[in-house]
């Protein structure tokens, strides 16, 4: 049997052939497997993966699998007419196991996206990421992690924050601010980075008589009135939350002593639909929504398609159905009594996330028969 170098070193080889302007391409043979014993991926950029490729490939070596590392092909430039073709997922071969999601050029392009819109670099992520639709949460956050490291120039679309660890098991603040857009630009690019856990922290309105302001919606199912992902996700295709990451969560609520409530949330790509209520109101009632927000769905759903486990943690706001809507006054005073409460439940399910699951939950109910060999049952 061939002795394989350690881990690290294979790793200093793929990217070495990166900055040699090429594309590395990883070579798994698997003994054990009679249908797919050889397969093969490309990459671009593996720096800003390394410790996700390096709990993959420690996994696939000790089960007994052979990994090698080579040049693959030329890497494109942004401006190849061939590279523009080559982001088309809808060309991937289904009749061939694939050993990562995507692409190198795609790879390369939602890199480079996400340094523009997060204003960090790609490889300050981490393998935990919350979204807010608020400033709020970054303030407490900062004020939770003082050595955070945030965008280096002001202005920038979606401003992210990183609880940077050695191991790249931090946690990533991305404020994507109000709408789906936002939420499906970043979480198309960050699914690139396969992350561990996803979750939404923002506000939603509470459309039940005895919700409170400030109490807590955990996310069961989402009715998705967003429309963003319809073309690629049609809406008959069932989208819920990572089951464990979901318990995990309840158990945080339940430990913090704090008000919630289990159930749909709708998600409106209208920020004014009181205006127009009719339909928006029989959709709600029709699937027993305890909320309403603009986001939340969107992340779920690119979750689902890209095979990351997400959740979706919520604070109420207003009560657009019972007389309080959201005002100035109130909004200000409410933030600054939830907003650190709300991030400090999020974050102890991560903390006990990291240490139950280290090498990432379980996300069964998210493969598909064409499930990619990292981050999947490598057995198979």
């Amino acid at each position: 049997m061939a002795i394989e170098p350690p881990v690290e070193e294979l790793l200093d080889s793929i990217e070495a052939v990166d900055a040699d302007g090429w594309y590395p391409a990883i070579d798994v043979h698997r003994p054990w497997s009679t249908a797919n014993p050889q397969i093969t991926g490309e990459f671009a950029r593996p720096d800003a993966i390394r410790p996700y490729l390096r709990r993959e490939l420690t996994a696939l070596m000790k089960a007994g699998a052979t990994v090698t590392v080579r040049a693959s092909r030329p890497a494109l430039a942004f401006d190849d007419p061939d590279f523009f073709e080559a982001l088309d997922e809808d060309r991937v071969d289904l009749r061939h196991k694939k050993l990562f999601l995507f692409g190198p050029e795609r790879m390369a392009l939602s890199l480079d996206r996400l340094s523009h819109y997060s204003g960090t670099p790609a490889e300050y992520f981490q393998r935990h990421i919350l979204f807010t639709n608020y400033a709020m949460h970054v303030e407490s956050f900062r004020e939770r992690f003082p050595d955070a490291e945030g965008p280096s120039r002001p202005g920038v679309q979606m401003p992210t924050w990183h609880q940077r660890t050695p191991d790249g098991t931090g946690v990533s603040l991305v404020n994507i601010g109000v709408g789906p857009s936002n939420a499906k630009t970043i979480t198309d690019h960050l699914a690139v980075l396969r992350p561990d856990t996803m979750v939404m922290i923002g506000h939603c309105g509470g459309l039940r008589n005895h919700q409170a302001l400030g109490d807590f919606v955990l996310a069961t199912a989402y009715q998705r009135a967003d429309h963003v992902l319809d073309e690629v996700l049609p809406l008959d295709i069932p989208v819920i939350p990572n089951h464990r990451l979901n318990t995990i969560l309840l158990d945080s609520l339940d430990d913090a002593r704090a008000r919630y409530r289990l159930g749909v949330v709708h998600t409106t790509d209208n920020r004014n639909w009181e205006f127009n209520q009719g339909r928006t109101l029989a959709m709600m009632k029709s699937a027993r929504c305890i909320a309403v927000d603009m986001e939340s769905a969107t992340i779920a759903a690119n979750g689902f398609r890209y095979r990351i486990p997400n959740a979706t943690l919520l604070c109420v706001s207003d009560k657009p159905l019972h007389a309080e809507p959201k005002l100035s006054d109130g909004a200000r005073s409410f933030y600054e009594a939830s907003k650190r409460h709300h991030l400090d439940i999020a974050l102890a399910a991560l903390d006990r996330i990291r240490r139950e699951y280290p090498d990432g939950l379980p996300n069964q109910e998210l493969r598909a028969s064409d499930e990619p060999l990292l981050g999947a049952d490598q057995a198979r």
